[in-house]
């Protein structure tokens, strides 16, 4: 049978095995697959949803792979995801990754989510420059 996934959120919300509770913090954080800001809430469950965004770093640690979930296969984990390797440079990668949310309608809402959680792996990525101390 299934539910709705405002349904399954009133059940999981407040106590899953994604849930990072902390004093004094309002909010918990979340660590779902496929959650692209780590807050807990409706809007970007990973769990809840049919179609859902995910951005990780990819395997050869150069890029970002985006695991799309489809609304197709709920039922059909196998078939269910997607995933999109993004490897041809920052900026034409975050223009791909917004192409390819935007021109396919899919999920509009996570669109700006799904570019700020992209330019953080690929700046996580980027080669630490070390400074050189000035002879005295």
């Amino acid at each position: 049978m299934a539910t709705s996934s405002h349904l399954n959120w009133l059940i999981i919300r407040n106590n899953n095995a994604f849930l990072l509770k902390k004093r004094d913090v309002k909010k918990p954080f979340s660590t779902e697959p496929s959650n692209l800001t780590n807050v807990s809430s409706y809007r970007y469950s990973g769990i809840v949803h049919k179609k859902t965004v995910g951005v990780v770093p990819a395997a050869d640690k150069k890029g970002f792979t985006v695991v799309l979930k489809k609304g197709k296969y709920v039922q059909r984990p196998a078939k269910n995801t997607v995933r999109v390797n993004f490897k041809a440079g920052p900026r034409r990668s975050l223009k791909k990754l917004k192409n390819l949310l935007t021109g396919s309608k899919y999920r509009k809402d996570l669109t700006q989510a799904a570019l700020r959680r992209a330019s953080a792996v690929l700046r996580s990525q980027k080669p630490t420059q070390v400074k050189a101390k000035k002879p005295e």
